[in-house]
C-alpha cells in the first residue's frame, strides 16, 4: 500500500515536472513575441501583458525548483526536509509580481501625455494569441490547483492573463475603431489593477503559512470536534496544526483519556486525521488520568 501511494506520488511529481517544462518553453517564447510587437506597435497594454507574463515565467521556475527540492529527503540539519521551500518560492513569487507592477506602473505613467501611434491591428493579434498561450497554460495546473498553493499560485496567474490578454484584444478593437490611443494606457492601468487583485490573497495566504498559521484547507474546530468525540478521550490540549508545505500540513496534541490506549490506537487517529482532514504528519500524546492532566496555562 504504502508502495503504491509513493509510486503514484512519484507519478504526479513528474507530471508536474512535464507540466512545468511544457508552461515555460511556451510563454518564454510568446513573451519575445509580445515585446517585440508591443514595441514596434508603442503598445504600452501589450509591454504591460509582457511582463507580468515574464514574472509568471519566472514564478513557474522557482515553483519547480520548490518541489523538486520539497522531494528531498530530511537531514540531520533539516529534520522535516525542504518541503517549506514552497512556501518560500509562493511568498517570492508574488513580491516579484507586485515588483513588475511597479515597473510597469512607473512606465505607463511617463506615457501619459505623449501622443504616440499605435498599431491596433498587432494588438489585436499578439493578444489573441496571448489567450491561447496563457489559457493552455492555465490548463496544465488546472487538476492540482487545489492541494497545492504553488500549483494554485501558478493556475490563478496564468488564467489572469488570459482574461488580461482579453481585454488588450478588446482594447485593440476600440482604437481601431474610434482612434482613441489613450485606450491603451487605460487598458495597462486596468491590467495592472487584475494583477493586484489577483496577487492580493495568495500574498496573504503565502505569509500565513510562512507564520506557521493553520491551512485554509484546515478547520482546526472541525479537527478539535472530531477528537472531542471520540469515546476514550475526555479532554484535549495544545491543539497545533501547521504547514510543512504548500501541500502538506502538521498537526501536534495533547489528549486525555479515560482508558489506558495501545499504539494500534494513536496509529487508527493518524490514518483519521489524513482521511478526513488531510493532515499527512500527526503527533499524538496520550494523557492517560482524571480530565485535564497535564494541561496547563495553554489548554484551549
Amino acid at each position: 500500500m504504502g508502495h503504491d501511494h509513493n509510486h503514484n506520488k512519484q507519478n504526479n511529481i513528474t507530471k508536474l515536472g512535464s507540466a512545468f517544462k511544457r508552461g515555460i518553453a511556451i510563454n518564454v517564447i510568446f513573451i519575445a513575441i509580445e515585446v517585440t510587437f508591443g514595441l514596434l506597435a508603442n503598445s504600452m497594454a501589450l509591454v504591460a501583458d509582457a511582463g507580468h507574463n515574464l514574472s509568471d515565467v519566472l514564478s513557474l521556475i522557482f515553483s519547480w525548483i520548490a518541489v523538486i527540492l520539497s522531494q528531498r529527503k530530511p537531514t540531520l540539519k533539516f529534520t522535516y526536509g525542504f518541503r517549506r521551500s514552497t512556501i518560500l518560492a509562493a511568498l517570492l513569487n508574488t513580491l516579484m509580481l507586485l515588483s513588475a507592477v511597479g515597473l510597469i506602473l512607473w512606465e505607463t505613467i511617463l506615457r501619459i501625455g505623449k501622443p504616440v501611434e499605435i498599431d491596433s491591428r498587432s494588438i489585436i493579434i499578439v493578444a489573441g494569441l496571448g489567450i491561447c498561450v496563457n489559457g493552455f497554460t492555465a490548463w496544465l495546473f488546472i487538476k492540482d490547483k487545489k492541494r497545492d498553493l504553488n500549483i494554485r499560485s501558478a493556475f490563478v496567474h496564468f488564467l489572469a492573463d488570459a482574461l488580461v490578454s482579453s481585454g488588450v484584444v478588446v482594447a485593440g478593437v476600440l482604437i481601431a475603431v474610434t482612434g482613441f490611443v489613450w485606450i491603451d494606457l487605460f487598458m495597462s492601468f486596468m491590467i495592472l489593477g487584475v494583477i493586484i487583485y489577483s496577487t492580493y490573497h495568495l500574498l496573504i495566504d503565502s505569509i500565513n503559512l510562512s507564520l506557521d498559521a493553520v491551512p485554509e484547507n484546515i478547520k482546526i474546530e472541525e479537527v478539535r470536534a472530531y477528537l472531542s468525540t471520540l469515546p476514550e478521550v475526555t479532554g484535549l490540549h495544545d491543539l497545533h496544526i501547521w504547514a510543512l508545505g504548500t501541500s502538506t500540513a502538521a498537526l501536534t496534541v495533547h489528549l486525555n483519556t479515560n482508558v489506558q490506549t495501545d499504539i494500534g490506537f494513536i496509529t487508527f487517529l493518524q490514518r483519521q486525521l489524513q482521511e478526513k482532514f488531510g493532515i499527512d504528519h500527526s503527533t499524538i500524546q496520550i494523557e492517560f488520568g482524571p480530565d485535564g492532566a497535564g494541561c496547563e496555562e495553554n489548554c484551549n
